[in-house]
């Protein structure tokens, strides 16, 4: 393999890569069990980074007699190939990390609703007033005020419906010819109705994204659990796992349009 180049920003460089490991030659379906072998060898490189890590602190719930909300997270890795023939991968996470949506270490999201002043986050500010203002009248309830809690809720319901379809439209995917489309058009094509929430906020996507910016060329995918799952006893930490068909589906059969895969994919 070439030596490698810190360009673009987010690509990590391996530190070891075992001899005789095999470079894919055709880019794998997203929804296959296992990852290949690169692919894996590039997350257990992000694994030793979060357990060594320093910047940064999420309850994963791994900690001895750690208190608070455990969050477990989905991160992921795609093995790429710069134009120079270099092969490195990048790293990111899904939804939120530490409350934040960007970490030095991790490529960037598609969009980021949390920056000061979004309409996000004004909007949020809007939702939690009316949420007070009920709970104040539902406190003290009479028969004068119940018509009036019925339109709280109902102005409640319609802005934050309002807030999800806006931050529907702020996402954008690219695929390897340019072509960009919203997440909105992306579901409504694919089954007639709006993405589910959170969806665009998964690494596979963010990953994809990312590399089609910059020119890289994805070989490998992996994405793995870290941490516990109070939820759910199907995410188990450190375990690999495809892609989701719920959220990621739509998108990723856009963005990997024109890439010919090593298996028939389930788009």
């Amino acid at each position: 393999m070439s030596p490698f180049l810190p360009s673009p920003e987010y690509l990590i460089p391996f530190k070891d890569i075992p001899v005789g490991l095999e470079v894919p030659g055709r880019f794998h379906s997203p929804f296959q069990k296992q990852p290949p072998a690169i692919a894996i060898a590039a997350a257990r490189q992000v694994q030793e980074y979060l357990t060594t890590q320093t910047d940064w602190q999420h309850n994963f719930g791994l900690a001895p007699n750690q208190k608070g909300t455990v969050i477990g997270k989905m991160f992921g890795v795609l093995v790429v190939k710069t134009k120079q023939g270099q092969i490195g991968f990048l790293a990111a996470f899904s939804g939120k990390l530490a409350s934040s949506n960007q970490h030095a270490y991790f490529v960037p999201p598609v969009y980021d609703s949390l920056t000061q002043g979004s309409f996000l986050n004004v909007g949020m500010q809007e939702l939690t007033r009316l949420s007070q203002a009920i709970k104040t009248l539902q406190a003290d309830s009479t028969k004068e005020n119940l018509g009036e809690i019925e339109l709280l809720m109902e102005r409640r319901k319609n802005h934050s419906m309002a807030l999800q379809e806006m931050l529907f439209d702020q996402y954008h995917f690219l695929n390897r010819s340019g072509e960009e489309k919203s997440l909105r058009y992306l579901f409504q094509k694919s089954s007639g109705k709006n993405p589910p929430a959170g969806a665009g906020e998964c690494a596979a996507p963010k990953l994809l994204h990312y590399a089609f910016q910059n020119d890289l060329q994805p070989l490998a995918l992996a994405e793995f659990w870290w941490g516990l799952s109070p939820k759910s006893a199907y995410w188990e930490h450190g375990h690999f796992y495809p892609s989701c068909q719920e959220k990621c589906a739509p998108i990723l059969a856009h963005m990997l349009q024109g890439i010919e895969l090593e298996e028939p994919s389930i788009f």
